[in-house]
């Protein structure tokens, strides 16, 4: 079992790792939008999922 001071830095490294990958799907949002994804991530995603779909149909043939 953690004591305090052990529960205290675990939830600093959390914090921080939570920072960094929020600054990083901020950055690849941008990122997506520069490129032609209107929507970054949301507009990526729906892409996939296009595309995993007509995958799926294509294999029904």
């Amino acid at each position: 079992m953690m004591n305090q001071e052990e529960m205290l830095r675990k939830i600093s490294e959390l914090e921080s790792m939570n920072d960094q990958l929020q600054t990083e799907i901020r950055y690849l949002d941008k990122l997506l939008k520069k490129v032609g994804f209107s929507e970054g991530l949301k507009t990526l995603k729906a892409a996939a999922h296009e595309l995993l779909d007509q995958d799926k149909d294509a294999e029904g043939f």
